[in-house]
């Protein structure tokens, strides 16, 4: 009989042990087998993250070119575009360091772990604060007009700028605090750390909702508020140059939501799961859709760029001015030419909407 109790310490002690080093090293790593999942993303995700990185820096760039050539900061409209293109920037500026770690395993130390962890949420953060300013700011020109006119100045838009950089901070303050490096078993992570999986798990909740409800779902309401009362007002002037900059808008914001709503409901998914869910079932269902669904919404920071060049008529006469300087034998200035004589009587919108001044 002590010999029998003897053996049954011993296996309690070596239980505890395992639990304590668990809890210690990789209290935050799910108790699920998730192999298949990883080796998904070290496939296919660095590739994705480059080709998205590459494009996102062509297409802003070309978007800052014009804007520093051809527009300056003279219009509020202006003002926003640019804050937003470098909102898509600072998001894409992290998109190469999460290449390298979903191929092997995080090498760039604990500080970069931060600084990359919380420029994803600070750079979709503030793109959705910004698109929606923009879509507001559309919202007072067309249907406020009069009212608004003296109002919709330049410090009306640097301050806004201020509070949307200021408010998407704070929102990432907590990927700053809880992001860190760890020890993970196939390598080195760069994950939420440091802290007991209770305070984790409340702190990745508050981000699941934070996300959704103030940076998704109320920004959407805000948006189809102002697209319902811009096209009743464009319906009732039948002004086609109006009409064109509001599509233009629509579109930009549209295919934005679009990106971004499937990776949205999700997180919603996942929130639900963590609080009402039994965590010890194992499901790679979710794993995979946050997967597909996050890198689908990577694709605004290429998309929005190509609306921009494209769409805008006066974004397009710039580029092409930009074409023919670069490249004299194209020949552009013929298409230059065209629309000059046909715009004369017509005011065109700026950038995206800029069809009354700011």
């Amino acid at each position: 009989m002590g010999e029998h109790s003897l053996d049954d310490y011993l296996k309690f002690f070596e239980e505890a042990n395992n639990t304590v080093i668990d809890n210690a090293v990789y209290e935050e790593v799910p108790l699920c087998e998730k192999s298949n999942v990883i080796q998904f993303g070290a496939a296919f995700l660095p590739a994705f993250y480059y080709t998205n990185f590459l494009l996102s820096l062509v297409g802003n760039g070309l978007v800052l070119c014009i804007i520093y050539k051809y527009e300056k900061l003279t219009t509020v409209n202006n003002i926003f575009l640019l804050n937003l293109v470098i909102s898509d920037l600072i998001f894409a500026f992290s998109l190469p360091f999460w290449a390298v770690y979903h191929k092997s395993e995080w090498i760039f130390g604990s500080g970069l772990c931060k600084l990359v962890g919380s420029c994803y949420f600070i750079g979709f953060n503030s793109s959705i604060l910004f698109l929606t300013l923009l879509t507001f700011d559309r919202y007072l020109a067309v249907v406020h007009a009069i009212s608004a006119a003296q109002s919709r100045k330049k410090k009306y838009a640097f301050a806004s700028s201020v509070i949307v950089w200021v408010l998407s901070i704070l929102a990432s303050i907590k990927d700053i605090v809880f992001y860190d490096v760890m020890d993970g078993p196939n390598g080195r992570l760069c994950e939420m750390t440091g802290y007991i999986p209770s305070t984790l798990t409340k702190w990745e909740l508050i981000g699941y909702y934070q996300q959704f409800l103030f940076f998704f779902l109320v920004p959407l309401v805000m948006v189809l508020y102002c697209y319902s009362r811009i096209t009743i007002r464009v319906m009732s002037t039948r002004m086609v140059e109006k009409c064109r900059a509001v599509k233009l808008i629509f579109v930009i914001v549209f295919t934005f939501f679009i990106c971004w709503t499937p990776y949205n409901v999700v997180i919603l998914l996942k929130a639900i799961k963590i609080s009402f869910g039994d965590p010890n079932k194992c499901s790679e269902a979710l794993d995979y859709a946050l997967y597909i669904t996050r890198n689908f919404a990577y694709l605004y920071c290429c998309i929005s760029p190509v609306f921009y060049t494209f769409l805008g008529k006066k974004f397009q006469r710039h580029f092409l001015k930009l074409l023919a300087k670069r490249l004299p034998c194209l020949k552009i200035n013929t298409l230059l030419s065209e629309p000059s004589s046909k715009s004369a009587s017509v005011k065109s919108p700026t950038l995206i909407t800029e069809h009354s001044r700011d």
